[in-house]
């Protein structure tokens, strides 16, 4: 069953169940008030033709008369009915009532008074004190008017039930649509996405409820999938073109060598060509194991220098790189603040990578590395002024394998931001990088108070 379907049935069956408790104790509470309001018009009606009929001979004509006059307006559809002592009626109707026997009789002159209902009937009895003797007063009236009432008051709550079953299901049904709305668009627009589309999030109606919530969390979801799905045609197009260049040349040598005969020098040259293609292979095999651990392994909590781990690795570049010029200038006034924490071997390795793409890309250039102090910790930028990122690759060269479109001819795996990005991650260093197009690089570390 639907969403809105369910809620359509639960919100008309909520109605419907409040509704009848409701009406059941409206009835029950119109029901006892009616029959005390007829009971308390009996009991008038009692003490008036007590009145009538037994002090006759006590009041002047003149206010006999007028008690006449109430009682006949009063009595109309009534039947009154006075027992003397000896359960005889005295006054009144004569004909003998079933219902009322010696029993009832006794019980009102013990308890001075008896009401109730019998064969569509009401009955009120009192007991009546006057010079001629101690009689009972009895009225009896028919229940017609009164079921008549209770009726109609059942046939309206029934009308009303039912009526307003209807208009609560039409209501339901309009208000589900409206709120299931959201839902049915985002199902719209999952249900036209495709693989080449996961980077455009679902719209959302800024509805701040829990549609909104699940519309960003799906959204979250297909921004890490769309990442994924990146990630492995990066991966894909590095692999194929990383490993078919060495592997092509190994099999081309293999077998233009093959064809005949060789001298130990030129199986010495093919060797170690070959060898220099293995190599170039397993440092790709090694970089995507790299990459794989780094998410995996937690980082270590050891004690070092940063500054002399910024020295060691311009050594490391000067023997590659003998004519690329790198200045480094330490202005920390604090000493305390160039001693870190964490894994000095996966920090100087994504240091390593940030200064050797800075030396590939400054277009031979000056390197600036500055060691600062801001807000009492410590900052690394490294800053070159060479060929720069382009606007539209800024947000996408920390992805694996990822590389700009402006690269040219520069060797490089697309792997070194990545996994300088999760090491620096990992070490709760702060990682930022701005660039422009042919104006340079800057990459700024924000280092953790000890």
């Amino acid at each position: 069953m639907k969403i809105r379907n369910r809620l359509t049935l639960i919100s008309s069956a909520t109605f419907g169940f409040v509704f009848i408790i409701a009406s059941v104790l409206i009835y029950i509470s119109f029901y006892n008030s009616s029959e005390k309001v007829v009971f308390k018009e009996l009991q008038k009606t009692c003490l008036l033709s007590a009145i009538y009929y037994l002090e006759k001979d006590e009041l002047p004509n003149y206010e006999h008369s007028a008690i006449k006059d109430q009682f006949e307006e009063n009595i109309q559809n009534d039947i009154v009915r006075v027992y003397d002592e000896y359960n005889r009626i005295a006054f009144g109707n004569k004909e003998k009532d079933n219902n009322i026997n010696a029993r009832n009789l006794e019980f009102i002159r013990k308890n001075k008074k008896l009401s109730f209902k019998s064969n569509n009937h009401f009955y009120y009895g009192i007991l009546y004190n006057d010079n001629q003797g101690d009689f009972v007063v009895f009225v009896k009236t028919t229940s017609e008017v009164f079921n008549s009432q209770t009726n109609r008051l059942l046939v309206i709550m029934a009308v009303v039930l039912f009526g307003g079953l209807l208009l609560i299901f039409l209501l339901s049904r309009l208000l589900s649509n409206i709120a299931y709305r959201p839902i049915t668009q985002v199902i719209n627009q999952v249900n036209s996405m495709e693989l080449n589309s996961l980077d455009k999030p679902i719209s959302s109606s800024n509805t701040n409820d829990e549609v909104q919530d699940l519309i960003t969390t799906f959204n979250n979801l297909l921004s890490r999938l769309s990442d994924t799905f990146a990630i492995q045609k990066n991966f894909i197009n590095y692999v194929s073109h990383e490993f078919k260049t060495p592997l092509a040349s190994i099999s081309g040598n293999l077998e233009v060598f093959a064809q005949k005969e060789r001298t130990p020098e030129e199986y010495q040259k093919v060797t170690s060509e070959a060898l220099e293609n293995v190599y170039q292979i397993e440092e790709i095999l090694n970089n995507l194991m790299m990459l794989s651990g780094l998410k995996t392994i937690h980082s270590e909590n050891e004690k070092f220098r940063i500054d002399e781990t910024v020295f060691n690795i311009n050594d490391k570049i000067f023997e590659v790189y003998d004519n690329q010029e790198i200045k480094i200038d330490l202005e920390v006034k604090d000493e305390k603040l160039l001693s870190v924490k964490g894994s000095e071997m996966q920090i100087q390795l994504a240091l390593y990578n940030l200064i050797e793409n800075a030396v590939k890309y400054s277009s031979g250039n000056l390197i600036r590395i500055s060691l600062s102090e801001v807000k009492n910790q410590l900052q690394i930028t490294i800053q070159d002024f060479g060929k720069g990122i382009q606007k539209e690759d800024l947000n996408l060269v920390q992805q694996t394998f990822y590389r700009g479109k402006n690269v040219g001819d520069i060797k490089g795996s697309g792997i070194g931001l990545s996994l300088a990005t999760i090491i620096f991650k990992q070490n709760n260093i702060q990682f930022s990088i701005t660039s422009e197009e042919n104006a340079g690089t800057l990459i700024t570390l924000l280092f953790p108070k000890l």
